[in-house]
């Protein structure tokens, strides 16, 4: 199983620069790249110019937020320097983010506009490798011209990047087993009972729907959980408290709540929101019960880490995101658990 690690938001993009150099030591095989209060392809490119061996993905860009051409650009010029290690990982976000915070409009069919993106950026990367212009036309989006001036083609040596979704719905898990490379999942939603009875049917029910053999095809599975973790049970307890406070307001977001509803806490979904519309985000923590907590999220010490993690997760995926812990003092034990994540 390949291991990934996640990146702070916050991180300021000299930090960013520093987190990468040393996801690579610690022995990741990739970094994700999220899209919050920076520009995600920005990032990236960060990332990328200072590794040499790392994976760098975005999970996820907002696709709805940019042109599919200029997001192909980015991808292509990240790809070329990075030698192929760069992956674009796309996603929709919710109405409320993309008209009031981007204020952008937002398609009443998300997935069908989706669906026609990655049409329109992997036309444009034909582009680039052939050096004609394009041909796609849907009904979202239409790339018909590119100049030669305007193409960065032709280039048969640039690596095409891989295009990888995000999503919740089993609808969003359908689209990209029938259009996608790979599918990471939403750390809200990566429990097994969730992988098994909505996401990993609903990747089988597009790749049949295309005609892909998602094994031969080489489709990766990403398991975007959350992990607590620490190298001694006070640091597991501390760790605890900050992860059960950031899955309460993910929570709290309507679009996130399928793993509740299969388990019966439909209910925590409402409570939560409310709290949120009342700016009483100090409150909800108290709603997430240790009942809760312990059946969504894996909690364990670094030694126990490896053994938990393969039991909850073993055969339902390709590849899983474990970020490392905030203290950098304990990288040369977390460096441990990396390898034996990587040869369980």
């Amino acid at each position: 199983m390949k291991i990934y690690a996640g990146m702070d938001p916050r991180l300021n993009l000299r930090e960013v620069i520093d987190h990468a150099t040393r996801v690579e030591r610690l022995g990741y095989d990739g970094l994700h790249v999220a899209e919050t209060i920076h520009d995600a392809l920005a990032v990236a490119l960060l990332a990328v110019e200072h590794t040499t061996r790392l994976t760098i993905r975005t999970s996820v860009a907002l696709a709805f937020t940019r042109s599919p051409t200029l997001t192909a650009y980015a991808a292509w010029d990240l790809s070329k320097l990075s030698g192929g290690r760069f992956e674009l990982g796309l996603g929709t976000q919710i109405r409320q983010n993309i008209e009031d915070r981007y204020a952008m409009p937002f398609s009443d069919d998300p997935l069908g506009q989706l669906r026609d993106y990655v049409g329109a950026v992997r036309a444009a990367f034909a582009a680039f490798s052939s050096g004609n212009p394009p041909a796609y036309e849907s009904s979202h989006y239409r790339v018909t011209r590119m100049q030669p001036y305007f193409n960065p083609g032709p280039d048969d040596e640039t690596t095409v990047p891989k295009i990888y979704l995000g999503g919740v719905q089993r609808k969003a898990c359908s689209l990209a087993g029938e259009v996608a490379n790979g599918f990471v999942t939403h750390p809200t939603n990566s429990n097994p009972l969730y992988l098994e009875t909505i996401c990993r049917p609903g990747l089988a029910e597009g790749a049949n729907r295309a005609g892909r053999d998602m094994a031969q095809s080489g489709f990766e599975l990403v398991i975007g959980t959350q992990v607590i973790t620490g190298s001694s049970p006070p640091a597991v307890l501390a760790e605890r408290e900050r992860q059960r406070r950031l899955l309460a307001f993910l929570f709290s977001t309507p679009a996130y709540r399928p793993t509740l509803e299969l388990y019966g806490w439909a209910d925590l979904g409402p409570r939560l929101r409310d709290l949120v519309r009342g700016d009483r985000w100090d409150d909800l923590a108290a709603v997430l019960s240790d009942e809760v907590l312990d059946t969504l999220v894996p909690c364990g010490t670094f030694e126990e880490l490896p053994g938990l993690l393969a039991a909850r997760f073993g055969g339902l995926g390709q590849g899983i995101v474990v970020s490392p812990p905030h203290d950098g003092g304990d990288d040369g034990a977390f460096r441990e658990v990396i390898a034996a994540l990587q040869s369980a």
